[in-house]
């Protein structure tokens, strides 16, 4: 087999020492096919973001960039628009063959907190090479909020592959006919199976909400605290219509419920680099299990964040705006998304992050 890695053979790596920890592994780590991230012991505020580059290291880079260093153990404020650098308390001696890939977690996401894994050697974001061995990084820009951080915080997740698996569009397709990816729109497949973005909500008139660009710092271990008001407008339209200002920051929903079938992991991937003035981005996993029914995921709706650049750009009603990637397992994980497990967002519609009062 080849594909992604279920849970149980996570467990499996740690075990045998190809993911090595500097603390025991947290309570609900292990997700069914990635492995949550957690922040170290100090945040270095650097000048700018940087990737290693080949043959040298994040450490060596750090000399080049360094500001100052933030103790993150009795929790320290991120604030909005700097560049840190955390050590992240997870390190790899991964087997050959093995690569992985990582992303911001959902919930980092909709905060619209830039959160990238960087490796030495690397020379893109969020990849890790196969078989390499040594320390993983985040860089940590908060877009919109200031956040208050403490060591062992779970910002971004890394998912490992053996090999590759990326079911091309013939697969997708009758995949489709098979388990029914999609329901409340047509099955968009190009290149994976596109999304489109709903501005015609059924009985209300709320499309979403944007940041707000002042607002208080925003503490990550605490849950349904905030009331949204103090951080989002609310965004209503009745036209299916919506103007996003440039480099303005927005939680939206897509029109389509999606299903990842229990077999398969998926990744939210840009549409069109060219569609428009605006990107769909961050928190690009979907584990297995979410949006199943025998998992309590019917109707659940992809979550948008989007940014807006350059130019005010005018959203439509069923306009696609991403899509999703999907991959076969490597094996079926023991525990999928929402099954038992503490997943925050299965079953949901438009929904902010859950630091925030229903």
């Amino acid at each position: 087999m080849t594909g992604v890695l279920a849970s149980q053979q996570i467990e499996t790596m740690i075990a045998e020492g190809a993911i090595r920890l500097a603390q025991p592994m947290a309570e609900g780590q292990i997700q069914p096919a990635s492995l949550d991230l957690r922040l170290g012991t100090e945040a270095i505020r650097v000048r700018a973001s940087f990737l290693a580059g080949g043959g040298r290291s994040v450490a060596e880079r750090l000399s080049e960039f360094e500001m100052h260093r933030v103790d993150l153990t009795a929790g320290a404020v991120l604030e909005k628009g700097c560049v840190y650098v955390v050590p992240l308390l997870e390190e790899l001696a991964l087997p050959e063959g093995v690569n992985a890939v990582a992303n911001a977690k959902s919930s980092t996401g909709r905060l619209d907190l830039l959160t990238r894994t960087i490796t030495d050697g690397g020379t893109e974001f969020d990849r890790v090479s196969a078989g390499y061995t040594g320390p993983l990084y985040a860089e940590i820009c908060p877009r919109s909020f200031s956040v208050l951080a403490r060591t062992g915080m779970r910002l971004n997740q890394i998912r490992f592959r053996n090999g590759q698996s990326v079911l091309d569009d013939a697969e997708l397709t009758a995949l489709h006919a098979s388990d029914t990816l999609v329901t409340g729109g047509p099955a968009v497949i190009r290149e994976g199976l596109g999304f489109s973005v709903d501005l015609k909500p059924q009985g209300d008139t709320l499309v979403g909400w944007r940041a707000k660009p002042h607002t208080g710092v925003i503490d990550l271990d605490l849950l349904g605290h905030y009331d949204p008001a103090e951080f989002w407008d609310p965004l209503h339209s009745d036209r299916g219509q919506l103007i996003l200002d440039p480099d303005a920051f927005y939680i939206l929903v897509s029109r389509e419920a999606v299903h990842i079938p229990p077999a398969y992991a998926a990744e939210m991937a840009p549409y069109i680099a060219m569609v428009g003035e605006f990107r769909v981005h961050y928190a690009g996993f979907f584990d297995p299990g979410f949006g199943h029914a025998g998992a309590g995921g019917t109707g659940s709706r992809g979550v948008l964040e989007v940014r807006c650049h350059e130019a005010p750009f005018v959203l439509e009603h069923g306009q696609v705006v991403g899509r999703l990637v999907y991959e076969r397992m490597d094996e079926l994980p023991e525990q999928l998304y929402g099954a038992g497990i503490a997943s925050n967002y299965q079953g949901q519609g438009l929904k902010l992050s859950k630091h925030f009062r229903a």
